[in-house]
């Protein structure tokens, strides 16, 4: 892996990162627009050189929609990493060379009221709206260079989902 401070690209030049998709009660995941854009996206980041993947499940659901672990289940994971590629126009010039994320894609269930729910614990904060949605929403309005990702890792997670009036 080549080294960038506090995060590392694989030999293959993706970048380790982590999904989120957190769901509640009712089978509905939130959904989040990101700010100063009009897309919306599940919570997602980096994870930081020398961090284990769970870690950086918690603290980026806190940096981005404020939530603590004890807010949280974790149902489930992706059985291995989702991979897909950054256009060459969306990535920045800041000189680092990269091809994609790869994702470990997790599976929560919100614990606490959706009032805990707080999108600015970070100094730039990177959502500035969220929203709860059917399951499959998402896969209809992410930008289209994620949607093979996404229809994968919610594929895969959506037998973990249990749905109200589903029996268990």
């Amino acid at each position: 892996m080549r080294d960038l401070g506090h995060r590392s690209i694989d030999s293959d030049g993706y970048r380790p990162n982590v999904g989120i998709i957190l769901c509640n009660g009712d089978g509905q995941v939130l959904w989040a627009r990101r700010r100063r854009h009009d897309g919306w996206q599940f919570p997602q980041g980096g994870v930081e050189k020398g961090e284990s993947i769970i870690d950086a499940v918690y603290r980026e659901l806190y940096e981005e929609v404020g939530l603590l672990p004890a807010h949280v289940e974790v149902i489930g994971c992706t059985q291995q990493w989702l991979r897909y590629d950054v256009p060459r126009t969306y990535v920045r010039s800041s000189g680092i060379s990269f091809r994609g994320q790869k994702q470990m894609w997790y599976l929560l269930r919100m614990l606490a009221d959706d009032t805990e729910v707080c999108l600015d614990h970070s100094e730039q904060p990177e959502f500035d709206k969220w929203r709860w949605v059917d399951y499959w929403l998402p896969l209809e309005q992410i930008v289209p260079f994620k949607r093979t990702v996404y229809r994968r890792a919610l594929t895969e997670l959506e037998s973990m989902l249990v749905r109200p009036g589903a029996s268990t």
